[in-house]
């Protein structure tokens, strides 16, 4: 069903109110808002043009400023709950294991490409083809971007982090999350790892041990049997 808004949050409102509504989306969605966010998002006015919101908000306690990530600028703003799951998550017993996380590589949570510069390879600092787009997968392991699948699953890519072995093995491991009950795919086909045929690439054993099966000019990842498959 339609129905017009503008009497409840079009022209209805001031800029003051549109910008502390827009303050608010942007910490619920980053939970710390950075400039670099900002500029990912697109906003009209860019930094600037939230930065008096989120000050005010500062000055009468909504909202807490500080250098809370490392490498970004200082002008930092995020909600108390939010600087407190991030202590939290600083002070967490490393011994619960590494923590994975497979997102979509547009997905906001995924600020690769977007607050944070994408991964480097290689000594010269060759560009990686990554892209921030739907369809398009990245595996992070305690925070550092170590494998990145193509759109449509046709290629896959490994990081610098992935270079680590502690790293290496449960961001493999997260690849069949893909075509799980609840994944976003139904099936793998993988046509290259690392820019050579899969059958060729130094994880080939290991994507084999995955599940992986040689199809025709792919390898080919399908929920395993018995699993319910994913829905349309």
């Amino acid at each position: 069903r339609w129905s017009l808004t503008a009497d409840l949050v079009g022209e209805g409102r001031s800029p003051t109110e549109r910008g502390h509504a827009t303050a608010l989306a942007l910490l619920e969605r980053h939970g710390v808002v950075t400039r670099e966010a900002v500029l990912a998002e697109g906003l009209a006015g860019g930094f600037a043009g939230i930065y008096a919101v989120l000050r005010v908000m500062e000055e009468s306690g909504r909202v807490r400023r500080g250098y809370f990530v490392e490498g970004l600028g200082a002008a930092q703003f995020a909600m108390p709950g939010a600087v407190d799951r991030l202590r939290a998550e600083r002070d967490a017993d490393s011994e619960a294991g590494p923590r994975v996380h497979l997102l979509g590589a547009a997905d906001p949570a995924q600020p690769y490409g977007a607050t944070l510069p994408w991964p480097r390879d290689g000594e010269d600092g060759e560009r990686l083809p990554l892209q921030r787009v739907p369809g398009a997968y990245v595996v992070l392991v305690d925070g550092a971007a170590a494998l990145y699948v193509e759109r449509g699953g046709k290629g896959l890519l490994t990081l610098p982090a992935f270079a680590d072995p502690e790293i290496a093995t449960p961001a493999l491991a997260a690849l069949p999350r893909l075509v799980q009950a609840g994944g976003p795919m139904r099936e793998l086909r993988l046509e290259r790892v690392d820019r050579v045929p899969p059958a060729e690439s130094s994880l080939a054993e290991r994507l084999r041990e995955l599940g992986f099966r040689p199809s025709y000019r792919s390898w080919l990842l399908r929920p395993e049997a018995g699993a319910p498959a994913r829905g349309r």
